[in-house]
């Protein structure tokens, strides 16, 4: 009789073991062009990545991996970084026209939100729990970059300069960091937030001897997950910089990540060698889709 217990125990019960840190394809290869970034998710799941089957378009993806074109840039515009707002407010940054577009709930026409010519390329953007703005402005020319801070009303202010080609950007739980990567010297920058939104006490947090990095996003307890551009995996730092996850991704050039799925766990990441959006399961939730889930 305790054997037969047994068994329909083991039959009965859906297992919940799963893999954790392992990589797979979520849609087709080439369904992207090689301008393939973004990336963010929305409140109902879907992944959102930037030049989905041609440049300057906004591509949706259901979490089945099912893709569509979402929207379309005016002009020369072509975007990269995006990032979602606790409202479901989609905000864009356009690399080409100096621009930070966004998108409100509900539509699909991108509104233009601050214009500044000063800046070189808005590549990569963060955001604060009360919608201000970091954007990461590298100029590869000069292997040099700044980060802009983008108030509520638009108005955009330096708020860091003299860095290196300045790309993945995010900030933590508690509001009070600004982590930046630089791409080509692969150093990884923390800077204290203050209370006016300026950046101060710049420290070290982290620095790789090869390989470049992309886009950063944190998870619900400040860990940093990484893209390795050239080397093909994605990193998970702790909040004082230790390495404690390395994954390996189906393609060697990672441009950037977000989390989402079901329960925030799932790592989506924009591949550039295949063109197509990758995915992974981790052990911990985001931060960005905790905070959506939340307004929903």
């Amino acid at each position: 009789m305790r054997w037969m217990i047994a068994f329909l125990l083991s039959v009965s019960l859906p297992s919940v073991a799963e893999d954790l840190f392992v990589a797979t394809a979520l849609t087709a290869e080439r369904s992207f062009t090689a301008g393939i970034e973004g990336p963010a998710v929305d409140a109902a799941g879907n992944i959102y990545a930037v030049n989905f089957g041609r440049q300057q378009t906004i591509g949706i993806v259901s979490p089945l991996g099912e893709a569509r074109e979402f929207a379309l840039l005016p002009g020369v515009s072509v975007p990269n970084g995006l990032r979602f707002d606790r409202a479901g407010t989609l905000y864009v940054a356009d690399y080409v026209g100096h621009n930070i577009f966004r998108i409100a709930p509900g539509d699909a026409t991108p509104q233009l939100y601050t214009h500044d010519a000063r800046m070189t390329q808005p590549n990569d953007l963060a955001i604060t729990v009360d919608g201000v703005l970091y954007a990461s402005d590298p100029d590869w020319e000069r292997n040099t970059g700044r980060v802009w801070r983008i108030a509520r009303d638009g108005k955009v202010a330096l708020a860091a300069d003299g860095l290196g080609t300045a790309n993945g950007i995010d900030v933590s739980p508690d509001g009070h960091t600004l982590y930046v990567n630089e791409s080509v010297q692969r150093n990884i920058w923390a800077f204290t937030i203050g209370a006016d939104g300026a950046l101060s006490d710049k420290r070290l947090l982290h620095r790789f001897e090869d390989f470049g990095m992309d886009g950063m996003r944190v998870d619900v307890d400040g860990n940093l997950y990484v893209s390795r551009f050239g080397k093909g995996t994605v990193v998970k730092l702790a909040p004082d910089g230790k390495l404690l996850q390395e994954v390996r991704l189906p393609g060697d050039r990672p441009s950037n990540l977000c989390f989402g799925g079901p329960d925030g766990r799932t790592v989506y990441v924009t591949e550039v060698e295949h063109q197509q959006l990758v995915q992974f399961r981790v052990d911990r939730p985001g931060l960005e889709w905790q905070r959506i889930q939340g307004q929903k």
